[in-house]
Formats: structure tokens, C-alpha cells, sequence
């Protein structure tokens, strides 16, 4: 930041060399990316997740109604399914359902359900994917963009962690550089130091 500020003071001054005013002026494109850029990447990011996630909560799973066959061997009575017994804070239990896809074929297998009522002969509603396999309960609309703000952060925190590395890398190309310069200017001068107008 003091590089930045610096630009317009060392612009007159005669002990500015070229590489510092070239340090100041990536250091200043390098602010303006993160200040400008990575929000835009990161706000463009949580728009196309939430885009996706909304798109997979209205079209990856339907809800079909099933009928309860029996109860698992071994099943229990707590949840099955932690994020979506939190989402509708109700326990779920596993049960064995058959239900009809949608080409028309009857499917079975053991899903989790929220429904209290899991005895045999029970309708229930259960989650299927496109293809009438039983799939999880699908997130709600705000989890989903929850989600998608939490990408968008992270991607405007990465990109500008990037620009900074960027930004340190040039820097200390630059400073490498400079070196070299000085120990070649060292190399032909040092010989000479302290014998002008000696007379030796």
C-alpha cells in the first residue's frame, strides 16, 4: 500500500529509480484486482452455483409415494439421514418400500422416511432421481444458496490470495533482478574505488 501512495510522490523525485516506480505500479494493479476483480470472480462464481444447486433441487429428485413393505433387519429407530432430520427437524427411520418409477416399473428397496407412521401396508413419501432409484432428500432452496454464497466467498478469497502471490512473485523477480544489476555495476566499478585523482 505505501508503494501505491508512493507513485505520485516519486514521481519527481531524483532518487526514485525505474524499479521502484514499476513496483508501485504492480503493486497498484494488484490492489485493483482484489478490490475489483476477485469480487467480480467470486460473485460470478456464487451466481453459477446457485444457478446448478437451484437447478438440482427442482429437477435431480421428485417426490413419489411409496408403500411400506416391512421394517429392515436391524433397523433403527434414530436418523438415518443427520442434514435432512436437522433440515426438518424430525427424526427419520429406515424402512424396506416399494414404489413405481416413472416408466412404470416397480422398484423396492430400503429409503428413509420422516413419515411416524412406518408399519407395513403405510403410504409414505420418499425422494427419486430421474430414473426412479430411491435418492436422499434434496436440499431446500435457502441451504442451496447458503451454499452458494459460501463458494462465492471462497473463490473471492483464493483469487485474491492468487493475485497477492502474483503480486510478491513479480516483486521479487523484480528485486532479483535489480541485484544482479548492482553486482554488475559493483563488478566494473569496484576496482576503481577510492583512486580517482590519486594520481596511482
Amino acid at each position: 500500500m505505501r508503494a501505491v501512495l508512493g507513485i505520485r510522490r516519486w514521481r519527481h523525485n531524483p532518487l526514485c529509480r525505474p524499479t521502484d516506480r514499476h513496483e508501485a505500479w504492480v503493486a497498484l494493479v494488484a490492489l485493483l484486482s482484489m478490490v475489483l476483480a476477485a469480487p467480480a470472480l467470486g460473485l460470478l462464481c456464487g451466481a453459477l452455483t446457485d444457478d446448478a444447486l437451484q437447478r438440482a433441487v427442482h429437477t435431480q429428485r421428485r417426490p413419489t409415494a411409496a408403500v411400506v413393505v416391512r421394517e429392515p433387519l436391524g433397523s433403527s429407530r434414530f436418523a438415518q439421514d443427520p442434514e435432512s432430520a436437522v433440515a426438518e427437524g424430525t427424526a427419520r427411520t429406515s424402512v424396506v418400500a416399494r414404489w413405481t418409477a416413472p416408466d412404470g416399473t416397480v422398484r423396492a428397496g430400503r429409503v428413509v422416511t420422516a413419515s411416524r407412521t412406518t408399519t407395513p401396508g403405510a403410504r409414505i413419501r420418499i425422494w427419486t432421481d430421474d430414473a426412479g432409484r430411491a435418492a436422499q432428500r434434496p436440499m431446500d432452496a435457502s441451504t442451496a444458496r447458503t451454499h452458494a454464497v459460501l463458494a462465492g466467498i471462497g473463490v473471492t478469497l483464493l483469487a485474491a490470495g492468487l493475485m497477492e502471490t502474483a503480486r510478491r512473485l513479480v516483486v521479487r523477480h523484480m528485486m532479483q533482478r535489480r541485484y544482479i544489476r548492482l553486482d554488475m555495476a559493483w563488478a566494473e566499478t569496484g576496482p576503481d574505488w577510492g583512486r580517482t585523482g590519486t594520481g596511482s
